[in-house]
């Protein structure tokens, strides 16, 4: 006796096309040969589903199959009788497109390529940010044809080849392969009179102007995306984007560590000693700063919130004044004098730095008593 369709699918009689379609998928993944090596039930199973479900889902064959149980043009035919089947190739396109390559209605859409751009700023720019104007070379659609490639609606007609489907179907016993068509490249349709400006191609190459917004704050490495603005995509894929790449000029005076702001501030030997007041640059202009008497090299005096800004959050990093003591190179002979003069009258006092050294010197050579 043969098998009810419907108990082969595990649906009831009245499942929904969708209903049978993902019963069907289940199922001939379950049994499908290829995951069934060598399994002779399995291979039966797999055919026995595959002419219920060629039968169920054409809605003129699942009409006579409901009225009179068996399929139309059998005699209570079984499984070996659907390979012939017209509908039979399309169903297996339509279920097993990811074990052939691809199945019928596949989208060939393709995303287009990312660009990439070097911009160079200042440093003065990219501490309180900048706009400037970009032009980009780039693949778009061809405004002549509108991205057809044709000169006009009539010179565009269905490939022959595929009939339109963009794919070529191979039969091999119950399994149905798909490759692209050879003759329009996947399209389905063929140009038969090109577009004198793009020559068929879709695109033209162009040259556009971009207005880049540059935040406060960025370094060099840092990255501005434009979403979009990249090539074009095929067959109606949407555009790639635009990914700048910044570099920040060295400034002749600042440096920088993150977001602060590093200044070398000279200081003469009487400055440092004494003590003085002065005015150093920042990037928001002159501001005063105050040096203690006996300051030393290398000492870092700190301006709060006088650094770049934050890219993400608020506030700005500091300035850090890196104190660096100047020495005369060229004295007159009163000057040298007067040196030597303070030199003389000069305590150990006075310079604990230099009389510490020393102590460790002995203390290190022997020369002294340990402590």
């Amino acid at each position: 006796m043969a098998k009810d369709f419907y108990e082969l699918l595990g649906v009831h009689k009245n499942a929904s096309e969708s209903e049978l379609k993902k019963a069907f998928r289940k199922l001939a993944v379950q049994y499908h040969p290829d995951k069934n090596p060598g399994n002779k039930e399995a291979e039966e199973k797999f055919k026995e589903m595959s002419h219920a479900y060629e039968v169920l889902s054409d809605p003129e064959k699942r009409s006579y199959y409901d009225q009179y149980g068996v399929a139309p043009g059998s005699q209570g035919a079984g499984p070996g009788g659907f390979g012939a089947g017209a509908g039979m190739g399309d169903i297996f396109g339509d279920i097993f497109g990811e074990f052939f390559g691809g199945g019928r209605g596949r989208s060939r859409a393709t995303a287009g390529e990312d660009v990439r751009y070097n911009l160079t700023i200042s440093f003065a720019d990219a501490a309180v940010g900048t706009s400037t104007k970009i032009r980009i070379p780039r693949w778009e659609r061809c405004p002549d044809c509108d991205g057809t490639g044709a000169r006009s609606k009539d010179s565009v007609s269905t490939c022959t080849q595929c009939r339109g489907t963009g794919q070529i179907r191979i039969q091999q016993g119950f399994f149905t392969m798909t490759r692209t068509c050879s003759r329009c490249g996947g399209e389905g349709r063929v140009i038969t009179d090109p577009c004198k400006t793009c020559r068929g191609r879709k695109r033209v190459e162009r040259e556009r102007t971009l207005q880049v917004k540059i935040p406060a704050g960025v370094e060099t490495g840092n990255t501005i995306r434009l979403s979009g603005e990249g090539e074009l995509g095929e067959y109606g894929g949407p555009p790639g984007d635009l990914y700048i790449y910044l570099t920040v000029e060295e400034h002749p005076l600042f440096g920088r560590d993150g977001q602060n702001v590093i200044l070398d501030v000279p200081l003469s030997f009487v400055q440092a000693t004494l003590g003085t007041e002065i005015e150093v640059p920042t990037l928001g202009g002159a501001e005063k700063l105050k040096v203690p008497a006996g300051t030393q090299p290398g000492h870092v005096f700190r301006l709060r919130g006088k650094g770049f800004p934050h890219l993400r959050g608020s506030g700005a990093g500091d300035q850090l004044c890196r104190v660096t003591i100047e020495v005369p190179t060229k004295l007159s002979s009163k000057q040298k004098d007067l040196l030597k003069e303070f030199d003389c009258l000069s305590k150990e006092e006075c310079t604990p730095i230099t009389k510490g050294f020393f102590d460790k010197v002995k203390e290190l050579f022997g020369e002294g008593p340990k402590k």
